[in-house]
C-alpha cells in the first residue's frame, strides 16, 4: 500500500468498501474479492481493504474499539503498545505535570492515540512517509495531536514547548530480525535517553529481555505484564520516574475492569532463605508474575510472604500463605497446593502416575532441561484422573512436585 491508496481507503468510497467487507462476514477472501469487484470497486483497492480488515481484526486484542476505524501496517501493528499499557504511560506523564508530549517514534500512532485521548497535547514524529500518513489518519479525531513526517530526534523541543518525550525504538531490522544490542535500536537507546538534558520527562519502551546491567542507574525501569504475559519494559527518567531502580506493573483484566498492581524493592528486604531439601517445602508453591521475575524481585516477594526459595536460581518459592498480594490486595503469583514430592526420574514418575490412574497431566517446568512435549509420551499415561506436575530444582536437586492449582 502507498499513500495514494491510503487516501482512497480513507475517502467516503473507501469507507463504504470497508463497511461492506465487515458486513459480508465471509472468510473466503477470493469470493469476497470477486463480489466486491463486481460492485465496481477497483481490484487494487479491494486487496488493500481486505488487508486492512484482516489487520483490524488482529488489532482488536491490542487496541480494543480503537481498532475498528484505524489503518495499519503489519510491522506497525506488531510494535503497537497494547491500549491498557499505553493508558498507563499517559497517566505517568499527566501525573508528572507534562502538557505537551513528543512521541518520537509514533509508528501508526497507537501510543499517541492513548496520550491524546487522556488530554495530552501530542507531537507525533514518524520518519517513514506511509507510516506517518497512517498515523495522521488514526489521529485525525484528536485535535490535540499532530503528526510530522521527520526524524523525531530533530525535534525543536524548546521551540515547540515540549516538556515530555516518549519513544518506542525499533527492535527489529529491515529483514524482521530481532535486535538485541540497545545501541543498534532505531534510534539508538543512548540518543533517546540523552534527551533528558533537554526535557524534564523522558519515557522509553524497550523489550522485556533487556539485561539489568544495560540499565542506567538514574532511571526507573518497569517491567509490565498484562493478564500474565510480560509485554514490555519501560525506562522512565526525570519527573516520570517514581524512584530509581526496578519495578513491576501487573495488569489484570477482571469483570470490574483493569486492576493495576505496582511492586518495587523499596522498603523491602531482598534476602530470602532457600529450602535445603524437599522436606523443607511449605504448604503452597508460588510462581511469581513474569514482570516480577524479569524485574529481579522474586526474593523480595518470597521474603515478604515468609517463604523459602526452592533454589537460589529458580523463580519459585514455597509459603504457607495461599495468596501473596501487594498492598492493593491483588495476587502477584500463581499458587499451587503441594501434594507430594519425588526425585525427578522418568521411570519413577511414570510408576507414580500409573499407580494413581492418571491419564492427563499438566506439566510445568523451570530449571530442568526437558520439554513437556518430549516427556508426556514417556509417561504412558492411562486412567481417568489428572494431575499437575512442576519439574524444577530444590537446592540444585531435580524434583517432581505434585501439586494442584489454587
Amino acid at each position: 500500500m502507498d499513500t495514494a491508496l491510503l487516501s482512497q481507503l480513507a475517502s467516503p468510497q473507501g469507507q463504504t468498501l470497508m463497511e461492506a467487507i465487515a458486513n459480508l462476514n465471509t472468510k473466503d477472501s477470493l469470493a469476497l474479492s470477486r463480489a466486491l469487484r463486481k460492485q465496481g470497486f477497483a481490484a487494487e483497492l479491494v486487496a488493500a481493504a481486505l488487508t486492512q480488515n484482516r489487520l483490524r481484526t488482529q488489532a482488536e486484542a491490542k487496541l480494543g474499539p480503537f481498532a475498528e476505524r484505524m489503518f495499519f501496517t503489519q510491522a506497525g501493528l506488531e510494535q503497537a503498545t497494547r491500549l491498557p499499557v499505553a493508558a498507563h504511560h499517559a497517566r505517568r506523564f499527566l501525573g508528572a505535570g507534562v502538557t505537551t508530549l513528543a512521541d518520537l517514534t509514533s509508528g501508526i500512532g497507537a501510543d499517541s492515540m492513548a496520550f491524546a485521548a487522556l488530554g495530552l497535547n501530542v507531537v507525533a514524529s514518524e520518519i517513514d512517509p506511509l507510516t506517518a500518513a497512517i498515523a495522521a489518519e488514526n489521529l485525525a479525531p484528536f485535535p490535540n495531536a499532530q503528526v510530522v513526517n521527520r526524524d523525531g530526534l530533530t525535534t525543536d523541543f524548546v521551540g515547540e514547548n515540549i516538556d515530555g518525550v516518549y519513544a518506542d525504538p525499533a527492535r527489529r531490522d529491515g529483514a524482521g530480525k530481532r535486535i538485541f544490542d540497545p545501541q543498534s535500536y532505531l534510534p539508538a537507546l543512548d540518543d533517546v535517553w540523552n534527551l533528558r538534558s533537554q526535557v524534564s520527562a523522558v519515557g522509553i519502551k524497550v523489550g522485556p529481555g533487556i539485561p539489568h546491567d544495560a540499565l542506567p542507574a538514574e532511571c526507573e525501569t518497569q517491567w509490565v505484564s498484562l493478564d500474565g504475559d510480560v509485554v514490555e519494559a519501560g525506562l522512565w527518567f526525570g519527573s516520570v520516574a517514581h524512584f530509581h531502580g526496578r519495578s513491576a506493573l501487573v495488569l489484570t483484566t477482571t469483570a470490574q475492569g483493569q486492576q493495576a498492581t505496582t511492586y518495587t524493592a523499596e522498603g523491602r528486604q531482598e534476602h530470602c532463605d532457600h529450602a535445603r531439601t524437599a522436606s523443607d517445602l511449605l504448604t503452597y508453591i508460588h510462581e511469581p508474575d513474569g514482570a516480577i521475575i524479569r524485574a529481579g524481585l522474586v526474593s523480595h516477594l518470597a521474603h515478604e510472604a515468609h517463604g523459602l526459595l526452592l533454589d537460589p536460581t529458580i523463580a519459585y518459592f514455597s509459603s504457607d500463605l495461599q495468596q501473596v498480594s501487594a498492598q492493593e490486595g491483588h495476587g502477584l503469583t500463581h499458587a499451587y497446593r503441594l501434594l507430594d514430592t519425588l526425585p525427578y526420574n522418568v521411570k519413577a514418575l511414570r510408576s507414580y502416575l500409573r499407580e494413581r490412574k492418571v491419564g492427563r497431566v499438566t506439566i510445568k517446568k523451570r530449571g530442568i532441561g526437558v520439554t513437556p512435549e518430549q516427556l508426556r509420551p514417556q509417561l504412558s499415561l492411562k486412567g481417568d484422573n489428572e494431575a499437575t506436575i512442576i519439574l524444577t530444582r530444590v537446592n540444585d536437586k531435580k524434583m517432581a512436585l505434585i501439586v494442584e492449582p489454587v
